[in-house]
């Protein structure tokens, strides 16, 4: 039996050479040709592993491309129902299979495989969900609490500099750990209240830096004992390397139990509340897409979800005749 392939992010799966060959090659135009991002490569790597490893319990065999040439219909559906009983969200199921989708689309571009089986299944329907911020208060208490977590003056300014700047510009945690220190000349000059970050699909966008997110900035870097060379990332960790998401993602994990935040407090949500409190200060939808760097307004809209809940749990409490229904109803 051949031995499990291993691609350049250490994604396992187990395949014939043939096929084990196409993986790594399609692995390596998502991230050369799409400028996938290497945590986009390495969840699609992961789907693809997963469906793999079903294809070889399924056929008694590891999968080659003639397998995947004869794949029905009814195999891939036969997927989907085996990661459901898995437990597997729908949403991830949708993701799986995009990721399916993806790969055929590259093999038959590739003039490997043929096979229009995968584009006859439907997406499983998934729940739109809302985007779950903090409140004002729980926000600003979340990035005071992440210097006290650090004996270290320096760890401690660059977690509040990194928070400061997730909720000050709605920056994704990945965008603003591959700012590099070149964003320090721009910082310091009369000017400099503004940043250039790429985002999704490689695409840029210029992002506002308030004056107290820039003086956190610019404080970090001051006191950090790692010389901030232009090429060098901004955000560091205590060795000096490329700062790990995983590190600010424990981090606030630890916060979320100190200051009993729910469990939907993560670094993400300081960009969901970034929009959330624009949206609810009078931010227009359109000045909110750009800032966010979504492709589609729809995104954005769902922003509005949110603060119509504000708006309508703020009724509920405040409003007279609300009051008065609620007495009514006390009263029977």
């Amino acid at each position: 039996m051949d031995t499990p392939a291993l691609t350049a992010n250490k994604i396992f799966f187990s395949a014939k050479p043939d096929l084990a060959r196409a993986v790594d090659a399609w692995r390596t135009w998502l991230v050369a040709e799409r400028r996938a991002s290497r945590h986009t490569a390495d969840a699609y790597g992961r789907d693809l592993s997963a469906f793999l490893a079903f294809l070889t319990e399924h056929e008694g065999a590891e999968p080659d491309l003639g397998t995947l040439r004869d794949l029905r219909t009814a195999d891939v559906r036969s997927y989907l129902a085996h990661r459901g009983t898995d437990g597997l969200a729908r949403t991830s199921m949708a993701r799986g299979l995009s990721t399916l989708r993806n790969f055929f689309r590259y093999l038959d571009r590739a003039e490997l495989v043929h096979n229009p089986a995968i584009a006859t299944v439907k997406t499983p329907r998934t729940p739109r969900s809302v985007p779950k911020a903090l409140t004002e208060d729980d926000a600003l208490a979340a990035i005071r609490e992440s210097a006290a977590l650090h004996d270290e003056p320096w760890l401690a300014a660059r977690d509040t500099a990194l928070l400061l700047l997730l909720y000050g510009s709605g920056l994704r945690i990945g965008e603003a750990l591959s700012l590099t220190c070149d964003v320090l000349a721009a910082l310091r000059s009369k000017a400099g209240d503004t940043v250039r970050v790429v985002g999704k699909g490689n695409k840029e966008r210029i992002v506002p830096v308030l004056p107290v997110v820039r003086e956190a900035l610019i404080a970090y870097r001051k006191i950090c004992p790692y010389a901030p060379e232009a090429d060098a990332p901004l955000f560091v960790g205590a060795r000096g390397k490329a700062l790990n998401p995983g590190v600010m993602q424990r981090q606030v994990r630890r916060i979320r139990a100190l200051l009993g935040l729910a469990e939907s407090a993560t670094p993400h949500a300081l960009r969901h509340s970034f929009a959330t409190h624009l949206l609810a200060k009078g931010g227009d939808l359109r000045t909110i897409q750009e800032l966010l760097g979504h492709a589609s307004l729809s995104t954005t809209q769902r922003y509005t979800e949110v603060d119509m809940g504000r708006l309508g749990a703020v009724y509920n409490a405040a409003h007279p005749r609300a009051k008065m229904r609620r007495s009514s109803k006390a009263s029977l």
